[in-house]
């Protein structure tokens, strides 16, 4: 059981005895686990969206030196927006953008994450922040072609 306590925690980046619930609940089923896991990151996530999200920081991304992106991703406080889950998710986002072109940001957050296309970059976003548990949300970006 403890391995894969273990094994479900490296997956979805939750808490030991939120592993160990979701796995008690799931009758020891992994995938069934990770599934409650992500459902709860996805409600702790909605509750969370009328914070605000005074913080954040700008990623810049080029692509052999002929596609550019500029995002501002929010969050609530500076101590998150150092967070290297925080970071990666906005390199993440910004490689999105320049691979797929959304037209704005409503298009970007339906859009299927072309890293893993079972969720979309909303259900990206949200699932970080289920885990680290503060508001976050991409404010604009900009995207150059040559």
């Amino acid at each position: 059981m403890t391995s894969d306590i273990q094994k479900l925690r490296e997956a979805t980046g939750a808490g030991v005895m939120e592993c160990k619930k979701a796995l008690d609940e799931a009758k020891g089923d992994f995938d069934s686990a990770k599934s409650i896991i992500f459902e709860r990151g996805l409600a702790k996530a909605e509750r969370k969206s009328d914070r605000a999200t005074g913080a954040g920081l700008l990623e810049t991304y080029i692509h052999n030196n002929r596609v550019g992106v500029l995002l501002e991703l929010r969050c609530e406080t500076d101590f998150v927006a150092k967070n290297e889950l925080f970071k990666e998710l906005a390199h993440n986002i910004a490689m999105h953008i320049a691979a797929v072109n959304p037209s704005g940001i409503d298009e970007l957050l339906k859009q299927n994450y072309v890293k893993d296309e079972s969720m979309t970059i909303e259900e990206l976003i949200k699932s970080l922040v289920g885990k680290i548990g503060e508001n976050m949300k991409v404010e604009k970006f900009c995207r150059y072609e040559i």
